[in-house]
């Protein structure tokens, strides 16, 4: 019998070996099968507005948090053709921030849009590289996050990214899928940080004052009105 007409060594055949990686992916915490939960985006205040990298979209949450995300840094320093694999807004939260070969960084949820599996990124795939889920082949546009093949039924999420003088790569928020960075930030900052929704344009932004923007203007008015009530008492016992 020549070596094409042996019979294949017994073993698990390419059903089992799928559904053997796929095991092996959700054992490794790679799957989370939850509901799209709406995810605020705002920026940290330590952070210039004027640096985020367009990098928007809804992540899978384990639990649903409207309170604005911490920054978080990622990297000491991304070059061309790396990426960095990292959580969030939350521990749960799988991520990964790439570096295209043409300097462009972008950042994504690392949980495909299909049925949650780790999405990865490989550099080798396409011309610019791919966001790759292997439990059911789905691809993603590394540029834009853009379904190009197989079952996710919408783009993966993104995660806003700032590039630091130093270099540093910090994660800032999250937007909804579809929803410009504009339109993600203002969302949140219409109630979290009216003074920055003011700075971005929001639509009604100049209508709700924050706290410590109304704390200060009472505690102005207050200020004034009692040199006016000192004053008037001077003036009467003068007279």
């Amino acid at each position: 019998m020549s070596v094409t007409d042996q019979h294949p060594a017994s073993g698990p055949g390419p059903d089992a070996a799928q559904a053997a990686l796929h095991d092996r992916i959700a054992a490794d915490s790679l799957t989370t099968r939850r509901d799209y939960l709406r995810i605020v985006a705002t920026v940290s205040g330590g952070l210039a507005v004027g640096g985020v990298a367009v990098a928007g979209g809804v992540l899978h949450r384990h639990g649903d948090n409207d309170a604005p995300p911490d920054a978080k840094r990622v990297a000491a320093a991304l070059a061309p053709g790396e990426s960095v694999a990292f959580r969030f807004p939350g521990e749960d939260d799988r991520a990964v921030a790439v570096r295209l070969k043409d300097g462009t960084l972008v950042g994504y949820s690392a949980i495909c849009t299909h049925l949650a599996c780790g999405v990865l990124w490989r550099e080798d795939r396409g011309a610019e590289g791919e966001l790759y889920c292997p439990c059911h082949e789905g691809v993603f546009d590394a540029r834009t996050g853009e379904v190009t093949a197989g079952p996710p039924p919408r783009p993966l999420p993104k995660v806003l990214l700032v590039e630091e003088p130093d270099g540093s790569v910090w994660a800032v928020a999250t937007a909804r899928s579809g929803e410009s960075v504009k339109d993600a930030m203002c969302r949140q900052f219409a109630d979290a940080r009216p003074d920055m929704a003011a700075r971005l344009g929001c639509p009604g932004a100049n209508a709700k004052p924050n706290a410590r923007t109304k704390a200060e203007t009472d505690a102005k008015t207050n200020a004034s009105n009692a040199e006016s009530t000192a004053t008037r008492g001077e003036r009467s016992e003068r007279t």
